[in-house]
């Protein structure tokens, strides 16, 4: 893994263009590895995603006692199902600020039965997992809290199911849903497993990839539009062989944005048009903004088309790929709003009040709500020290404000602990170099 310094200063940089091969997908990496895990037979995953958080579920599976090897230096690897049978039912885990690792596996344990012990970073114990406790709990699970009632750390132990029926809150995280889902085809061994979703449900496209995933493993979800999911009995997960993992589409949003704000073009390669990840639908947003984007089957690719015009959008089914939106706003004709993005403020940080914060470093004009951000882009960009707040993707959306755009020009930015990036895109910093044309020293 990539060692950073503990700060990292970008120089400003007149263009941007080029291509960029992207790292897997986070989401689709830790979903593939616990279905992969759970599933009948063996399971080749081409081009897993590197990262801290892909790390903490490989180690965590190790602690269950599911196997696993890495195929030499690449990012293949080979997984041993366990069909549904869990071989260690006694463990401590360590979960980071992975809440794509600690979600699913609390409901998968909950329902495989033993007694563990799921932690991370003080970040995840202050992160909500409530709504989803409340949902096992209600049917039979005995999970507990051993701090803060509401979030982890949490001790699971063997319970009593009756899962015809389970009931979630859908406001706070899509990733309750998706853990529910994931476990459902091991509660359905004998009847019907039903989930309903309390009140409006938030990032629906995570929700499509968890079911498109679950049917690559074999079992099929029949749903009543975004209220109801229905799993039947006699289903269970089964390795597709081969799966291969879509290059990351959040952070895809980078380079798209900085092809979009200065030139371009820059192209991505490893997601495209028919990608299965939601926050492909971040170039809809550039398109608004007034940038050409072109999709491939395999690639995007983005230029600019004079200044960016501002936007007021919902973004609420791009929750991630919009905090890129939020940095490109600098280089609009005006102010720009983002609507619906409440569920920034349970996320690695509170990431609304964290890029209000940093926004204004930069001079522009920042008013935050409960659940919108609206910018007025400055005069002139300020050079300024970014702090990043263990979030990814923090550190990677302000590297955008190097940027000479039509508006503006960008200016030097230090961004504060980098190392944070290898959560998922541990050698983003080389791979913005390479399309800005600049040294990062």
């Amino acid at each position: 893994m990539k060692r950073y310094p503990h700060h990292l200063d970008l120089q400003p940089a007149m263009h941007a263009k080029g291509t960029v091969r992207l790292p897997g997908s986070k989401s689709i990496s830790n979903r593939t590895l616990l279905l992969a895990a759970l599933a009948e037979g063996t399971t080749h995953i081409k081009d897993l995603l590197a990262s801290d958080d892909t790390h903490v579920m490989l180690m965590a599976l190790q602690k269950l006692g599911i196997r696993w090897e890495q195929i030499g230096e690449s990012q293949d690897y080979i997984v041993h199902g366990i069909d549904g049978v869990i071989p260690v039912h006694h463990a401590d885990l360590f979960m980071g600020n992975a809440g794509t690792a600690i979600r699913p596996l609390t409901a998968a344990l909950a329902v495989l039965g033993g007694d563990y012990t799921l932690h991370g970073v003080s970040r995840m114990h202050e992160r909500p997992i409530g709504d989803l406790v409340d949902a096992l709990n209600a049917i039979g699970a005995r999970i507990e809290y051993t701090g803060e009632p509401g979030f982890p750390p949490l001790h699971i132990q063997r319970g009593l199911l009756r899962a015809e029926r389970l009931k979630v809150r859908g406001n706070v995280s899509s990733q309750f849903l998706t853990s529910l889902l994931m476990a459902a085809p091991l509660m359905a061994r004998e009847e019907d497993v039903v989930i309903e979703v309390i009140g409006e449900l938030i990032s629906k496209p995570y929700i499509e990839i968890t079911l498109n995933l679950m049917q690559r493993f074999g079992v099929t979800v029949e749903r009543d539009g975004w209220q109801s999911f229905t799993v039947r009995t006699g289903q269970r997960y089964r390795s597709p062989g081969t799966i291969h993992v879509e290059g990351d589409a959040s952070s895809a949003s980078y380079f798209l944005a900085a092809g979009a704000i200065a030139g371009g073009p820059v192209r991505v390669e490893g997601v495209g048009r028919d990608s299965i990840q939601g926050d492909v639908r971040f170039v809809d947003s550039l398109r608004q903004m007034g940038a050409t984007v072109t999709l491939g089957d395999n690639w995007i690719e983005a230029q600019s088309n004079g200044v960016l015009q501002a936007i007021d959008a919902d973004f609420n089914h791009i929750p991630d790929a919009a905090m890129t939106i939020a940095v490109a706003a600098l280089y609009a004709d005006g102010p720009s709003t983002l609507r619906n993005i409440g569920s920034w403020r349970v996320k690695e940080t509170d990431r609304i009040a964290a890029m209000a914060k940093e926004l204004r470093k930069l001079g522009a004009i920042v008013e935050e709500g409960e659940d919108y951000l609206r910018v007025t882009p400055p005069a002139e960009i300020g050079t300024a020290a970014i702090d990043t707040y263990d979030d990814h993707r923090m550190a990677m959306c302000f590297s955008l404000a190097t940027l000479d755009g039509a508006a503006r020009r960008g200016n030097l930015i230090r961004i504060n602990d980098p190392q944070c990036v290898a959560k998922t895109f541990p050698d983003y910093f080389d791979a913005f170099a390479k399309v800005t044309e600049d040294s990062l020293f």
